[in-house]
């Protein structure tokens, strides 16, 4: 039995049904709780995406700090993390992917009003939140081992998960695809990239991210909506497809090699998570910084962050595999979604993706090292932070050597590790969230929305 044999038995092991469940669960038990707000509040959070106080206490604004989460979420997970799970799973993976996103939606705005909620200051007078704060600060300290096995699966992830290795090989294989340059030569440049901004801190990834995200989101968008144009007739027979995959075994054909429901579920869920990160408790961290007082306020601008993730951008991404037919051909990942492209775009498309794959790697890694950071803060201090930076930035360059499908079943794996001591701590704090959100929800229909300071409990 080799490495990946062992890594695949022990990453079928921990994504098993126990911890799917736990994901969905919490994400349906926070949907009831608070009357199914991510469908009720929906219009209200996009309103106040735009809406800063620079009074309040934070670092950046909640656009900003939206567009930092956004960038660590929307990248790979998006393309190749979708085209995997369509590949392995069938079309109905992509309806798994859409039940994922819905409840994940409460699950992000629970983390979102947390993070406002029991965020703090480092010694370098830099706010510190996400779920390593709200366990031990909104738990006790007999929860701190909790707390401090988030911090550890939260910089796993950053140095070997999401952070680094998947989004630096989906760069370099796609450079190497479209323009044949040698993958060791885009590591080392993607590294001095990754370098010049991450020693800037929080306020250098968030303006990067905010230039960059809303570009590369509408321009991705943009393209897929052509591809759905270009195959509007077969649009109705690929809906049936996907909600008969989700229900029935999909049978072989073309280079599919066909799925059982299974599949469908478990590659839909976990690819789901990786792209929007609900659950995962990486997006409170980004949270904890925006210029904000109203816990609630903050929940309601991170829970768009999955709507927009999963929801619209990784279903575009789904119709347009299905749609072109390419999920049934021999490639996969990045090179499965360049052959979508190239479908209805035959020249500039692949470039076009390249392009935009790399701009959607690129900004998850600076994401992620923030998160990584933050964590890192948590257990040791702020005086081995650009120690940690160091580290994070040579496993951007060992990326560019690894193989594809080692680097999926890891992340994978950290991702879990990562997600449970979050989604515990979620359902223990759950009444505190209720609580937020009803004091913010009575405090706009007595006001009608009218801005108001108020100091963070």
């Amino acid at each position: 039995m080799n490495l990946i044999d062992i890594l695949n038995q022990a990453n079928s092991f921990i994504w098993g049904p126990p911890l799917l469940a736990l994901l969905v669960g919490t994400g349906i038990l926070f949907s009831f709780k608070l009357g199914f707000l991510q469908i009720t509040k929906l219009p209200l959070a996009a309103k106040l995406i735009f809406k800063s106080d620079n009074n309040c206490n934070g670092d950046i604004s909640s656009f900003s700090a939206l567009c930092t989460a956004l960038a660590a979420t929307v990248g790979t997970g998006n393309i190749v993390g979708v085209a995997t799970a369509i590949k392995v799973g069938g079309p109905g993976a992509l309806f798994w992917m859409w039940i994922a996103a819905f409840f994940g939606m409460a699950t992000k705005y629970a983390e979102g009003v947390l993070a406002i909620k029991y965020r703090t200051k480092d010694e370098n007078g830099q706010v510190s939140g996400g779920p390593m704060y709200y366990i031990l600060n909104g738990l006790g300290k007999k929860y701190k081992p909790l707390a401090m096995f988030f911090a550890v699966s939260g910089i796993l992830v950053a140095l070997l998960g999401i952070g680094t290795f998947t989004q630096v090989n989906a760069i370099t294989d796609s450079i190497n695809g479209s323009f044949g340059i040698d993958p060791r030569l885009t590591g080392i440049a993607l590294t001095l990239l990754v370098a010049l901004v991450i020693f800037g801190g929080i306020k250098n990834i968030s303006k990067v991210a905010t230039t960059i995200v809303p570009f590369m989101s509408f321009t991705y968008i943009s393209i897929c909506l052509l591809i759905l144009v270009s195959f509007a007739d077969k649009i109705p027979a690929t809906f049936l497809l996907i909600f008969s995959g989700a229900f029935n075994p999909t049978s072989a054909m073309g280079g599919f090699l066909g799925a059982s429901v299974s599949m469908a579920i478990r590659n839909g869920i976990a690819r789901g998570v990786f792209s929007n990160e609900s659950g995962l408790g990486s997006a409170p961290i980004a949270a904890a910084a925006a210029k904000t007082n109203w816990p609630a306020q903050q929940g309601l601008v991170s829970m768009t962050g999955t709507f927009i993730d999963s929801l619209i951008i990784c279903s575009l991404t789904g119709f347009s595999l299905i749609l072109s037919g390419v999920w049934q051909g021999d490639t996969n990942g990045a090179l499965m979604a360049q052959s979508a492209f190239a479908s209805v775009l035959p020249v500039v498309g692949p470039l076009f993706l390249t392009l935009i794959l790399s701009l959607f790697a690129f900004t998850t890694i600076l994401g992620w090292s923030y998160y990584g950071e933050r964590c890192f803060e948590f257990l040791f201090g702020t005086k081995g932070i650009n120690g940690y930076r160091v580290v994070f930035v040579s496993m951007v360059l060992l990326g560019s050597f690894l193989k594809l499908e080692m680097i999926w079943i890891i992340a994978d794996i950290v991702n879990a590790l990562m997600a449970i001591p979050n989604l515990i701590a979620l359902i223990l704090l759950m009444p505190v969230v209720v609580s937020e959100t009803n004091i913010y929800m009575d405090y706009l229909k007595s006001n009608k929305g009218s801005s108001v300071s108020k100091e963070v409990i």
